[in-house]
């Protein structure tokens, strides 16, 4: 049992309020690479040994990684040991929707949705380090239209919260 990512696919996962709560993550994981293959293929895009690892890294680790830690991994199995080869990854895994960079850690972790248009908000623990993609749309249609009244065009927007998760909660 771990903590892992939201996923409403997921059958644990059918309320944002178990996105912090323990449970087997293994089926939302597979399901996710799952998905992940299924859209790289069908974008004529190729999955590579590579960046199927680094996709699995992150969906195993149920929290964001730095590029370096995912460098580790990959040297570790046998990829290289050069920054490029993550850094070549993790870039081509957001290009594609698969992976999010969580800008306050400075690190990446696995879109839970790959294929669905959403507009996330990561709830970030400030304790145990673990990123919940939470749905956001509400938050991001107050922002374009905040934007568009001051004659401003959101291209991208992140939306990071920092607090705390239920576990650490009762930890304090």
């Amino acid at each position: 049992m771990s903590t892992h990512t939201h996923n409403p696919a997921c059958p644990s996962c059918d309320t944002p309020d178990l996105a912090f709560a323990p449970h087997d993550h293994a089926h939302c994981a597979s399901d996710a690479l799952a998905r992940a293959e299924a859209l790289t293929a069908s974008r004529g895009l190729r999955l590579t040994p590579v960046r199927r690892r680094t996709l699995e890294i992150l969906l195993e680790a149920h929290r964001a990684l730095g590029a370096y830690d995912v460098l580790t991994r990959l040297a570790a199995d046998g990829f290289g040991s050069q920054p490029p080869v993550a850094y070549r990854a993790l870039e081509f895994l957001q290009e594609q929707g698969f992976a999010h960079r969580i800008r306050r850690l400075n690190a990446f972790c696995a879109c839970m949705h790959p294929g669905e248009n959403h507009s996330p908000a990561f709830l970030i623990c400030r304790v145990c380090q673990t990123v919940a993609e939470a749905p956001a749309s509400a938050l991001s249609v107050a922002l374009q239209g905040a934007a568009q009244s001051m004659g401003f065009t959101v291209e991208r927007s992140t939306i990071e919260a920092l607090g705390l998760c239920p576990s650490c909660q009762g930890a304090e």
